[in-house]
């Protein structure tokens, strides 16, 4: 047998004993030849590695630790009828201690106005379309002052580069729900056109202004564009009123957040529609002298929703 271990490569001794892989191979092979050294001891007492392989996982307690939060496993907060006027309250307080981070994001919204008339201009027809999708995308420009407020709650000074980059914290999620605004835009534009085709049998002249829209005579296709408009932009509110801000604050992915923004506006739609009125009253407002009053009212309005976030669904869990 020594002879068989020093010349056949294929005997057990031939195999080089290198620390300790070879003293366990020596312990495996006198196991299986005479047992464990203590007969009442499990044979993988003597392997913890291989043992560990070999226990049974419980897939029901790996679900329950590792599944992320279901849309109604986040609970939502009872909000008083005063609760939209104490948020509003909240924006203003933001705003003042970043004033020139907010007043630069009003200026963005005070360009996107500008824009606006330059398109009326040239193209009336397109101008509602394009006023659609500002309203449409608006959530997703407030995401820097989303940032900005959550950096004011955590006690740090919020900077505008941070802001801009927001949206790299959760980019996936946050594709995902700009790209089921873009095509709700899309459809709300491509409503308008029709509406506005089908109401007129020609190009309007309106002279150089938006009065000329409102016109009485112009009363059946207001009411079909409010109509159809209120539809879209129910939907859209109802869906991204809270659902951007708890993306940016929570690691949720887009459809939870998107479903726990219409649970808390069906749970509690008189409070929700105060907001919502109240957010129209303030851009309508704004909108008046030439668009500056958006300069205040975006970012106001930025920072308030952060804080109606905070106050329906609370902090990262």
């Amino acid at each position: 047998m020594a002879a068989l271990s020093r010349h056949h490569p294929h005997s057990l001794g031939a195999y080089p004993r290198r620390g300790g892989r070879g003293a366990k191979h020596q312990e495996l092979r006198r196991v299986i030849a005479h047992g464990p050294a203590q007969p009442h001891a499990p044979v993988a007492s003597l392997v913890p590695a291989a043992a560990a392989e070999l226990a049974p996982l419980d897939p029901l307690t790996l679900d329950d630790a590792d599944r992320p939060p279901g849309v109604f496993d986040i609970p939502l907060q009872p909000l008083a009828w005063s609760a939209p006027f104490q948020w509003l309250a909240a924006g203003w307080k933001d705003f003042v201690q970043a004033p020139m981070l907010g007043l630069f994001y009003g200026a963005c919204f005070v360009a996107m106005g500008w824009l606006l008339m330059i398109v009326f201009q040239h193209a009336p027809a397109y101008t509602l379309a394009l006023s659609a999708g500002f309203l449409l995308v608006g959530p997703m420009l407030c995401l820097g002052l989303y940032q900005a407020s959550q950096s004011l709650d955590q006690g740090h000074t919020p900077r505008l580069g941070a802001s801009l980059l927001a949206w790299r914290t959760r980019g996936g999620q946050m594709a995902v729900f700009g790209g089921v605004l873009l095509i709700l835009e899309m459809l709300w534009g491509r409503s308008a056109m029709i509406v506005f085709a089908l109401s007129f049998d020609a190009m309007p002249d309106f002279q150089g202004s938006l009065l000329k829209l409102v016109d009485p005579e112009n009363a059946p296709f207001i009411i079909a564009y409010l109509s159809v408009g209120a539809v879209f932009a129910g939907l859209i509110y109802a869906i991204s009123v809270i659902s951007i801000p708890m993306m940016l604050d929570r690691q949720v992915d887009a459809v939870t957040a998107g479903l726990t923004s219409l649970r808390l506006v069906t749970s509690q739609p008189g409070v929700m529609l105060l907001w919502g009125a109240l957010i129209t009253a303030l851009v309508c407002l704004a909108m008046v002298p030439g668009f500056f009053g958006l300069l205040l009212v975006g970012p106001l309005l930025g920072h308030a929703s952060w804080h109606a976030y905070k106050a329906a669904v609370g902090g990262p869990t």
